[in-house]
């Protein structure tokens, strides 16, 4: 059974990598990097958009729902490097985050995952704490842990071979290609979430 799943704010996909039996719609508003998703997933459908909106006006067209947003005003390294003489102007932190998880919770009926950092302040809602990673969702995610190697300290080729993904034939800016590979899901944590929906779903249904 092909599960319909939408994939937001998409990246270049690491999340999206070890699925399986889906027919997945991707919605990623840089350009640059829904080319690079379209080259490695020919077979989804990628949407230039801003995914805050493209969930309210499809929300119920999918069984499942992944949601990754912009996580610089929540962590704690910027936070960290914020405020006067720092490299970081202080910013609100960005409610998108947490309007995307009580529009899940609120309206809609199938499984959902919201992913994010670990914040700086303590979560307005409680999350459930996976790897370094925070995760609101309506199933449960046990964490897990397995080796994964420090993603600051790799180079650009090293991380391109971490999660798979061949950049050398994008002309793109070094520093592009790094921003996209840091913010990849590890495509090992995105397939541990996903069972881990379609796991309780086929409890449900027993």
């Amino acid at each position: 059974m092909t599960t319909r799943v939408l994939n937001l704010y998409a990246g270049i996909g690491g999340n999206r990598k070890r699925w399986t039996g889906v027919d997945v719609t991707a919605v990623e508003w840089d350009g640059d990097k829904a080319d690079v998703y379209r080259d490695h997933f020919p077979n989804d459908t990628v949407v230039e958009a801003d995914a805050h909106e493209y969930l309210k006006d499809h929300y119920d067209e999918y069984d499942f729902i992944w949601a990754s947003p912009p996580c610089p005003t929540h962590s704690e390294m910027r936070k960290i490097t914020s405020g006067p003489g720092e490299q970081n102007d202080p910013k609100y932190p960005d409610m998108k985050l947490y309007e995307e998880i009580l529009f899940l919770k609120g309206y809609y009926s199938g499984d959902w995952a919201v992913e994010n950092v670990k914040s700086w302040y303590d979560p307005l809602i409680k999350p459930q704490k996976v790897m370094r990673h925070y995760f609101w969702s309506n199933f449960h995610i046990s964490d897990t842990e397995f080796d994964k190697p420090i993603i600051e300290q790799s180079s650009v080729s090293e991380m391109a071979e971490i999660y798979g993904y061949d950049l050398s034939g994008y002309d793109l800016p070094s520093h592009k290609k790094r921003k996209m590979l840091r913010n990849c899901v590890h495509p090992r944590l995105g397939e541990h979430v996903f069972n881990a929906a379609t796991s309780e779903r086929q409890t449900t249904l027993v």
